[in-house]
Parts: structure tokens; sequence; C-alpha cells
């Protein structure tokens, strides 16, 4: 039996939970709806498992994360929440959360993911894995992104749009030697091996619209 702590916004989410966990021998330690209120509890309970949604109304789970995390508090952490965005998903898993489960999953795999949480290991369904990598593959290529110079930045929307070296070095008052030497260094920084790649990246990251090419 494992003691574990509830925070989500939804009274009748949290009693069905808790009747799902104290069917499968776990013991409900505390629940709230107030990320303030889940860190105090969690540091005086100590539960074992923290099983928390990211849309708390005003408030975010991210909040609960980021502070556990920060404490390194030894309590693991299962999301559960609606979200099906990339980026809430890298973010959760970044923060420290062991497990991301969707609150449409059959309760025979949140017990799972709980069991495999508490035994050390991480937990993500399939779909969960997918959109986690699509997340952090996003959170990679803004970095990416926000490594290139003005001048880099400009360079590459003039080549994905097609210009060649000679056209673009008219447009920039620039020699060909030089915007080859641009393109080849922004792509080093990207992470691409050819014009192809980077137009892939360049929609990807907003750069370009699809349809512009």
């Amino acid at each position: 039996m494992s003691r574990i702590y509830l925070v989500d916004d939804h009274v009748m989410m949290r009693d069905g939970v808790a009747a799902l966990l104290g069917a499968a021998g776990h013991e409900v330690a505390g629940e709230t709806a107030d990320p303030t209120v889940a860190l105090a509890e969690i540091q005086r309970l100590r539960p074992a498992l923290a099983l928390l949604d990211l849309n708390l109304g005003p408030r975010s789970g991210f909040e609960l994360l980021a502070e556990l995390h920060k404490r390194q508090l030894e309590v693991r952490a299962i999301v559960l929440s609606m979200s099906t965005q990339p980026r809430d998903v890298a973010e959760a898993l970044r923060l420290g959360a062991a497990g991301y489960l969707l609150k449409g999953a059959p309760s025979a795999e949140l017990l799972q993911a709980i069991e495999t949480v508490l035994a050390g290991r991480r937990y993500l369904s399939v779909e969960v894995a997918e959109l986690a990598v699509q997340g952090l593959t996003a959170v990679d290529e803004q970095v990416a992104l926000k490594s290139l110079s003005p001048r880099e930045r400009q360079m590459a929307s003039l080549v994905v749009r097609g210009h060649s070296s000679a056209e673009i070095g008219a447009l920039l008052h620039l020699s060909p030697k030089t915007v080859d030497s641009y393109r080849s260094r922004l792509m080093s920084k990207l992470g691409v091996a050819d014009v192809p790649a980077l137009v892939r990246f360049a929609i990807r990251a907003g750069i370009i619209r699809a349809d512009e090419k």
C-alpha cells in the first residue's frame, strides 16, 4: 500500500480517483485544488506519490511541479491531464514528472502507471510518448533558433524561399562566398544537413509557412 496525494480542481474527479486507489489498496494521504496547499501538505505528510492535474482553475500544476523539483522532495509525481499539447508534456517531464497520463485513459492504465512510477521507473503511454518527443524536439529547435544571429536568421529565411547565393548576395550586398559561409554556419547551428532539411525546420519553427513553398 502506498500513500498518494491528489491535486485536481474537480471534486468529483478526486472522489473517483480516491475510490479507485482505495479499492487497489492505496491510501489517499490528502487532496486539494490549490498548489500552495498541496506543497505544504506534501512536505508535511510525505506521500510516496503526487497525482496532479495541470489545469487547476486560475492556478497551474506546473507551479507545484516546479516547487517539488526545486525543493528536491522525495515524492514522485504523475500528471493526470486532459492536455494533449506536446509542449505541456515536455514541460511536465522537464520539471520532474515521472509519468504523464491522459484523463481518458482506462482505470487499469492509471493503476499500472502508479505501480511503474512507484517502482522507480517512468511511465508514458504510447500516445503521450509521441507527444513528448514532439514537445522536446520543438523546445530543442527553439533553442537552436535563438542561437542564430539576426543576419543568420535573415539568411535562413532567404535560403528556404529558394534564393541562390548570388541573389542573396545582391540583396544583402555580400559576396556569394560570404553568403555560402553564413549558410554553412547557420545550418551547422540548426543541425540540418541540406536545404530541404532547412526548409522543414523553418516550417516547424515558424520562419515560413508551409504554403510559402
